[in-house]
């Protein structure tokens, strides 16, 4: 069997919010979002807030493409987005989450500087999650 890379990327706001007012500022829909206090699904409560856009799975072995596509829904929104950061108490996130098999092409996960521009004017941190595997993992 034949193991492939991959990767996932998506922008997210945690911290202390209200989804719904940053969802009504910028006029998206997120994919995911929950308030402080909702229940997760083993019963404990969520003591922060999250907002989370621009899933995007299908990957690419440069991997700045992914990271394009996920902040491409924010790329005009860059005043707002400064906006809820100064007036919450939130974390903006380019999350990026490859998983690596031994003796696959190793991706370039170097963000582009128009990514690295983004996140420089709405003080977006980039967080790269990744899992590596030896060719004896399936």
């Amino acid at each position: 069997m034949n193991i492939r890379n991959s990767c996932y990327t998506y922008f997210k706001i945690v911290g202390n919010f209200d989804p719904d007012k940053v969802s009504e500022i910028l006029n998206l829909t997120p994919e995911k979002s929950w308030k402080i206090g909702d229940l997760r699904r083993n019963g404990t409560k969520y003591d922060f807030a999250l907002w989370e856009i621009g899933r995007c799975a299908e990957y690419d072995i440069e991997v700045e493409n992914q990271m394009r596509k996920t902040i491409s829904l924010l790329q005009d929104k860059i005043s707002l987005l400064n906006q809820i950061r100064i007036e919450n108490d939130v974390t903006l996130t380019l999350e990026i989450v490859p998983t690596i098999y031994a003796g696959s092409t190793n991706p370039c996960l170097a963000p582009s500087l128009d990514v690295i521009d983004f996140c420089h004017a709405t003080r977006t941190n980039i967080d790269i999650d990744m899992y590596v595997y030896g060719s004896d993992n399936k």
